[in-house]
């Protein structure tokens, strides 16, 4: 009797303790419905929690307008199933910043959290960033960056006769990043649905020690830079369990090496490292997992595991066009099946896509080595791409366990036969190519173990092997099974140019290599 006493007390105080530190914000005058706009009242339950050393800020069920407000340390931002807050419409309602890089005037999105620890988002609720409110949606965006002049379509490349297509639809003036943590420690975000994001979904930069779990992020497919998840100069990452559809990046990795364009972010000097992935569903117009890009800082200790690409330009692209390097990256139990898509979307149908090209003036380029993809199933409409450069050769990139199926789709004709390298120097970045299913320039150490390819209804004449490599430094084939393209049956399955220091078990009549 006397310990069950004992426990009865201590559940009593545990309660009073939860309740002492409970804030709801229609306490502090939020209401739900439109026409009210609720961020002074959620900032003052905000505040209100974290001067009494913190506890949950509680929103519930309801649609509450709001515009930009800031977590505190210590403060888990919980809201209850039927709770949405949705983001004004109106710009003026957003805390806004002059950017260092253009000195232009920016909004933020709808929560902008600095310099927080131990910082949480959680519950079954919503937050909507009225993405329909921000854009022309009859209206498609025209490619711009790299043009379409070296195209094999030229002016008809990924031409729509009539609608949006694909997308992207124009840009209204818009906030930024929806939801921000900068320079936090300790963050959890678990649960929660994202949706209707104008810009990228959810950003960590210069973050340690960070787990999101169990969520979705629904963006509109249509909608351009609607990335789900952006990680920059983070360490100690853990996303799982979340089902993403983005217009964007579903998920970016980067580390940028300079001042972002955000005031009040860290110089952002740190690379990412120790980020994985796992249990995901991926969605995208570009790419469902995109690795590196410009102002690039050091990426490396990367783990991606059980994860669905489906439906997207891209599956997993690894770009490196600056300084630093993107190394070791495991990539395994991956299912991957990419399309073409028309408009102003980057890739080009490609499953793989790893690229180190020069996308700056000047410092020194980095480097991409040491990635595995292991028990990978890929089905695309174009090929599987590794393009090195003379002054940046991927290093140890190995296949192993690859499944892929090639085909044509409804989009061929218009959009495929080209390579999309947009981010580099140059006019020539969206250019005509023949397309092999897997193609290789500038690589060293490069090993393909147990890769089968398939060819199905192929009848462009620019699909032409199962394997190109060229430039290479110590390459292994191993048990590769493939045929040429069905639209080129006279080609040998594997063609290489111009390397040394080749293993292979192929049958001599599988293979033609020229010096």
């Amino acid at each position: 009797m006397k310990n069950f006493l004992q426990v009865l007390m201590f559940a009593s105080v545990s309660i009073l303790q939860v309740k002492g530190s409970t804030f709801s914000i229609v306490d502090f005058g939020a209401r739900p419905g439109p026409g009210y706009i609720n961020t002074a009242a959620i900032q003052a339950a905000i505040d209100s929690c974290s001067k009494t050393g913190g506890g949950s800020v509680i929103v519930p069920a309801g649609i509450y307008i709001t515009g930009t407000f800031e977590l505190r340390s210590n403060i888990n931002l919980y809201l209850e199933a039927g709770a949405v807050l949705k983001g004004s419409s109106n710009l003026n309602e957003y805390r806004s910043y002059m950017a260092e890089n253009d000195g232009q005037t920016y909004h933020y999105g709808i929560i902008y959290t600095r310099k927080a620890e131990n910082v949480s988002i959680t519950g079954y609720g919503i937050i909507d960033g009225n993405e329909e409110a921000f854009f022309v949606w009859d209206t498609p965006k025209k490619i711009e960056w790299g043009g379409v002049q070296h195209t094999r379509q030229k002016e008809l490349f990924r031409k729509v006769v009539s609608g949006i297509g694909d997308g992207p639809v124009m840009p209204k003036d818009r906030p930024r990043q929806m939801i921000i943590f900068s320079e936090c420690k300790n963050v959890l975000v678990r649960d929660i649905t994202l949706r209707g994001s104008p810009f990228w979904t959810l950003h960590f930069a210069d973050c340690d020690g960070v787990i999101v779990n169990g969520l979705k992020i629904w963006n509109s497919l249509e909608t351009p830079n609607s990335d789900g998840i952006d990680v920059t100069s983070c360490s100690n990452v853990n996303i799982s369990d979340c089902d993403i559809r983005a217009g964007d990046d579903a998920i970016a990795i980067t580390g940028y090496a300079r001042h972002f364009e955000l005031p009040g972010y860290a110089n952002l000097l740190h690379i990412s490292e120790n980020i994985n992935i796992t249990n995901c569903h991926l969605q995208s117009r570009s790419s469902g997992i995109r690795i590196g890009f410009l102002d690039q800082n050091t990426v490396r200790n990367i783990n991606i595991s059980n994860v669905n690409i489906t439906g997207s330009n891209r599956g997993i692209g690894i770009f490196l066009r600056d300084e630093g390097s993107l190394e070791n990256i495991i990539i395994s139990q991956v299912h991957i099946e990419t399309r073409l898509h028309t408009g102003d979307w980057w890739g080009n149908g490609e499953p793989v896509h790893i690229s180190a090209v020069r996308g700056k003036d000047n410092g020194k380029l980095g480097t991409i080595r040491n990635v595995v993809f292991r028990d990978v199933f890929c089905r695309g409409e174009s090929g599987i791409l590794v393009y090195g450069s003379e002054e940046s050769i991927p290093e140890n990139i190995r296949f192993e366990n690859l499944y892929f199926v090639l085909s044509e789709g409804p989009l061929t004709a218009t959009a495929g036969g080209n390579i999309d390298l947009r981010g580099c120097l140059g006019e020539k970045q969206l250019f005509s190519s023949d397309v092999p299913a897997f193609y290789a320039r500038y690589v060293k150490n490069l090993q393909l173990s147990d890769v089968t390819i398939i060819w199905q209804n192929i009848t462009q004449s620019w699909f032409t092997r199962a394997l190109q490599i060229e430039h290479y430094h110590d390459l292994v084939l191993k048990n590769i099974q493939a045929n040429p393209s069905p639209a080129n049956p006279g080609l040998k399955p594997v063609f290489l140019l111009q390397g040394k220091g080749l293993q292979h078990n192929l049958a001599t009549n599988m293979m033609e290599e020229r010096k």
